[in-house]
């Protein structure tokens, strides 16, 4: 969906006569990753271990390229010169601060508690995932939707910041203290500063630092047009074939936990599609509410609703075991993400042609 969307200013005309083969139909190219993927898993029943054999912070290696190459374009588009106007935006800055580490964690709490009571192990992975803010696939969301590339970059960077100092703290906050107070079950999780560090430091720094030199290097070059109207229209696309590729790793490698426990996935499906539907709709309609413009506004919702669920698998798996529910939920997190998100991509284009008719395009 790139920016052959977001630039045009025919908003009335098709949207699939505007869009490219693989964005037309983005929608059933995820669906067959996904299936492509529990094939593959159920047909070499030794591919998991083979996968997973080979890890990059926690990660399986498939799963961390497919990150990097799924990053990279997106950041490469981003006008670096240009971050001190979104810095400048407190309305956007102190907006999505509020909705990522204050409404976003407890939202989940509130979910996990409400649709889980019974089932402590799913119930805890769910609240690590609503602590872990998203660094990775927000940026393609945001990208599809034709949010602002510049002030996701921004918001993901300081997520990371935030994500460092804080998850550990909050774990034990959300996990222990307050369900102490409110008389409810405790439980405790154990995570590594230097854990989160380098997560941060590998599937945001790499991607990051290419994505500038990239921009630097081409402008310095060839000049802005040629590369904003020739290289990134090339590289482009590899954002979300590294999307699919990542899908179905992710697919091939817990597809027999799928297949096998299909009603606890959908127990864990429920909290997180309503946490999606909570944090993505609240975080458009303030930014509609506080006058952002659409860009902004997308990205204000997208990087409130996404999560860092290599994180949260990576912290379940050392804590609990990579058997464990905790770890399950974990895993059912990007599952459910994928479809959902991609979902929201559609109603957050659709409520630009609603509510931003009148707003003017930028390239």
């Amino acid at each position: 969906m790139t920016r052959e969307l977001a630039s045009s200013g025919v908003d009335d005309a098709p949207v699939a006569s505007r869009l490219s083969l693989l964005n037309r139909y983005l929608p059933a190219w995820i669906g067959v990753a996904m299936a492509a993927g529990i094939g593959l898993g159920r047909l070499v029943p030794s591919l998991n271990t083979l996968l997973d054999h080979v890890q990059v912070a926690g990660t399986s290696l498939p799963i961390a390229l497919g990150l990097l190459v799924m990053m990279y374009p997106v950041l490469a588009k981003v006008r670096y010169g240009e971050i001190s106007l979104v810095t400048a935006d407190r309305r956007l800055l102190i907006t999505s601060l509020v909705m990522n580490w204050l409404v976003g964690p407890a939202v989940m709490f509130a979910l996990a508690w409400l649709f889980l009571p019974d089932l402590p192990a799913y119930r805890t992975g769910l609240i690590l995932v609503g602590l872990a803010r998203c660094i990775a696939m927000v940026l393609i969301w945001n990208d599809l939707a034709g949010g602002d590339d510049t002030a996701a970059a921004v918001l993901v960077a300081i997520n990371s910041l935030f994500q460092i100092v804080a998850f550990a703290a909050l774990g034990y906050f959300y996990l222990r203290v307050l369900p102490s107070w409110l008389g409810l079950s405790t439980a405790s999780v154990r995570v590594s500063m230097w854990a989160i560090a380098r997560s941060v430091l590998i599937f945001l720094g790499i991607p990051l630092v290419a994505g500038y030199l990239t921009r630097v290097l081409g402008e310095r070059s060839r000049g802005r047009v040629w590369y904003e109207s020739r290289l990134l229209a090339r590289i482009g696309p590899y954002a979300l074939y590294g999307l699919l590729f990542t899908i179905v790793i992710l697919f091939a490698l817990q597809g027999d936990a799928i297949t096998h426990r299909p009603l606890d996935v959908v127990r864990i499906a429920l909290p997180l599609l309503c946490y999606f539907a909570i944090m993505w709709g609240t975080s458009f309609v303030a930014g509609r509410a506080l006058g952002l413009s659409y860009p902004r506004t997308a990205t204000l919702a997208f990087t409130a609703a996404g999560n860092n669920f290599e994180l949260a698998i990576a912290v379940a798996i050392g804590t609990f075991g990579v058997t464990s529910g905790q770890a399950l939920a974990g895993v059912v997190g990007p599952l459910i993400e994928v479809p959902a998100l991609v979902g929201l991509v559609y109603v957050s284009l659709a409520a630009r042609r609603r509510f931003f008719r009148n707003e003017r395009r930028c390239a």
